[in-house]
């Protein structure tokens, strides 16, 4: 892994169905001066600058980073984006922290962002050839199969989904950036709302939202400062890796990838990781549809293949559960595409950092244990994984 990296600061904005307040520069601006104020910096201390998002259909708006180099303060510096669809917040992370531990920077600003409400998601992933192939109803619609094919495979009963679903709102009720507050949601509730993509229904889903995300990472010798002027430690990068695959590839499981399995094998490897629902104290996992907490819960080795749904079941996943999942409220909370991921790998920061508020789960406070960060993208074929612990690594 080269140069030991470590988030030294966290911004968020709050997430919306809209932002009609600010541009979208402004909004990138918010998150990204949260994050230097966490870390007790300012622009002028930033090296280098890496931004992502979703397809730029997905607003309506091109290539949008070559306006925000003024609102991130990258003028004069080195500044790319990264794209790998919806992994594409923990694929910048992981590029931002490439640059730390490569030794080429002592602090990258990394910031993801989406403001869904300038166009329409599901129409620009329905869109014809020639400028992709169509999904035709959007997201839900193409993973709605990958999800039958699931409960055929695992035989698991039909209100698994509505339980994550269940789980991660009453989650996002301590959250107070999340964007879904569903006080008095319950599992009737859930059954009640329509169906969208048999068996995704309306209360399974994740929403559309506007907002940002930005993290300040730095190498040893930075972060130790930071630390000793903030009085806030570090989040040490204990593993981190990359995959993708085809998604016409013969043979591909599209239910249990490879490219994901590969991810985090990588990961564990790199931070010693064995078991994984003892080593970690809580995950926050890319979960845009409820059925795919026990999907990733076996893709990610958790459990056995056939047995995630057991582990939702039993309460295991739940704020109070040995493995919490989610703990923020998850994507099915707030979903800006393009920072989506790059939130699971901040609150998975935050929570090592013992700083995720009300939402923070006690035994990731503790320093013994890792926070496991997961993005995956496109039709499950692009993952991004880290695994920060409170301890250097």
């Amino acid at each position: 892994m080269g140069n030991r990296c470590a988030v030294i600061g966290v911004g968020q904005t709050k997430y919306r169905t809209k932002r009609a307040d600010v541009s979208l520069a402004g909004m990138v601006r918010e998150a990204a001066l949260a994050a230097l104020e966490d870390a007790g910096l300012t622009f002028a201390d930033i090296d280098s600058v890496v931004v992502g998002k979703a397809p730029d259909m997905f607003e309506g708006v091109a290539t949008p980073e070559l306006y925000l180099a003024d609102a991130l303060g990258a003028v004069g510096k080195p500044m790319m984006r990264v794209h790998t669809a919806g992994s594409v917040g923990g694929s910048t992370t992981l590029v931002g922290a490439s640059q730390v531990q490569a030794g080429l920077h002592e602090r990258v600003l990394v910031v993801a962002f989406e403001k869904q409400s300038e166009s329409n998601a599901t129409w620009a992933l329905s869109t014809h050839s020639p400028f992709s192939a169509s999904l035709v109803v959007g997201a839900g619609g193409y993973f709605a199969p990958y999800i039958r094919a699931y409960i055929r495979r695992s035989g698991a009963p039909a209100n698994i989904g509505m339980m994550v679903a269940v789980k991660d709102r009453i989650n996002a009720l301590r959250n107070p950036y999340a964007h879904l507050k569903i006080p008095n949601i319950d599992l009737a509730m859930v059954e009640e709302s329509m169906m969208l993509w048999d068996p995704i229904r309306y209360l399974e889903t994740c929403p559309s939202s506007d907002g940002a995300v930005a993290m300040v990472l730095a190498s040893e010798r930075a972060a130790e400062a930071a630390g000793a002027a903030t009085g806030r430690p570090p989040a040490w990068v204990h593993g981190a890796a990359m995959r993708s695959e085809p998604m016409g590839m013969s043979g591909r499981d599209s239910v249990d990838p490879r490219a994901g399995r590969d991810c985090a094998a990588d990961v564990y490897r790199q931070a010693g990781v064995t078991e994984p629902r003892r080593q970690f104290a809580t995950a926050e996992v890319y979960v845009p549809f409820s059925w795919y907490e026990p999907m990733w819960l076996e893709n990610l080795g958790f459990a056995e293949k056939g047995s995630g749904w057991k582990l939702t079941e039993a309460g295991a996943t739940a704020f109070d559960g040995d493995i919490p999942w989610n703990p923020s409220g998850g994507v099915l909370s707030s979903n800006p595409i393009g920072a989506s991921g790059m939130i699971r790998f901040a609150e998975a920061a935050q929570q090592v950092r013992g700083q995720a508020g009300e939402h923070q789960v006690a035994a990731a406070a503790d320093g013994s244990r890792l926070a496991l960060g997961h993005a995956y993208g496109g039709g499950s074929q692009f993952f991004a994984m880290w695994a920060v612990g409170a301890r250097k690594p």
